[in-house]
């Protein structure tokens, strides 16, 4: 008797261990350096468009990223509400802004320091609120080189804010800054043009004066990013990394 009641425990442990894992959502917050792109603005491309494809069935990414935003019009123009009302428990919030928050000639997106780290406090304190998952992110770094080829900060004081920010609060940073510098570096500063939105007159329809874009990716450096995104995946959240979608072989 016993035994058989050791063998129904046994067979119940292993049906409750085959059950399909819990359906998830990713949200992508922040600016147009994620962001979906209008078919007229093709071949710029945002990270957050391959890294769509990257999952399996059991993740949706939510890709509420928008050109042009910082953590202080995402918060006016009700792009942050939609994510709050939408998180449920279990799922993910990436968020990575700096861009346009550290445009001061900009005014209507520009946020002070202590305003950009307010609001990221915010995000986090608010998706923790739904038992979601904050992830922060340092600003993807833009294209400069100096006379001597070797990569320069663009986002000094707005990633180092965002690092502040992900201590204080004790939240998981991808460094992605100092990687995707690492990246144009590793490819110089003639090849990283391949990176980005660099085209000569004539070359692409959509751009037919030309375009020379040290901000936006081409696809291939979205997708490059997107991977750099997934490394840091794979390193700090490995139950998120286990739902990736494994290619299968022919």
């Amino acid at each position: 008797m016993m035994r058989t009641g050791l063998i129904a425990i046994a067979i119940l442990m292993l049906a409750f261990t085959n059950l399909p894992a819990k359906k998830i959502k990713i949200f992508l917050a922040g600016d147009s350096t994620i962001a979906i792109k209008e078919t007229r603005a093709y071949p710029e491309t945002g990270w957050g468009m391959p890294f769509e494809y990257f999952w399996d069935s059991t993740v949706t990414v939510v890709n509420r990223a928008k050109n042009g935003r910082s953590t202080k019009t995402f918060l006016s123009e009700g792009l942050w509400s939609s994510i709050y009302k939408e998180a449920t428990e279990g799922d993910y919030v990436f968020i990575q802004f700096g861009h346009n928050d550290e445009s001061k000639e900009k005014g209507e997106r520009y946020a002070t320091p202590d305003t950009f780290k307010m609001n990221l406090t915010r995000f986090i304190m608010e998706t923790r609120e739904k038992k979601a998952i904050p992830v922060l992110l340092t600003p993807v770094s833009r294209r400069k080189f100096d006379k001597d080829g070797i990569t320069v900060e663009t986002h000094k004081e707005y990633s180092a804010l965002t690092r502040e920010v992900a201590k204080e609060q004790n939240v998981i940073l991808i460094e992605l800054d100092d990687k995707s510098r690492a990246l144009y570096q590793q490819f110089g500063a003639e090849g990283s043009r391949l990176l980005f939105l660099q085209l000569k007159p004539g070359e692409h329809p959509n751009y037919p004066d030309g375009r020379e874009d040290n901000t936006h990716f081409s696809e291939m450096g979205a997708r490059m990013i997107a991977q750099i995104v997934l490394k840091d995946i794979k390193d700090q959240i490995p139950e998120l990394y286990s739902r990736i979608r494994i290619p299968q072989k022919k």
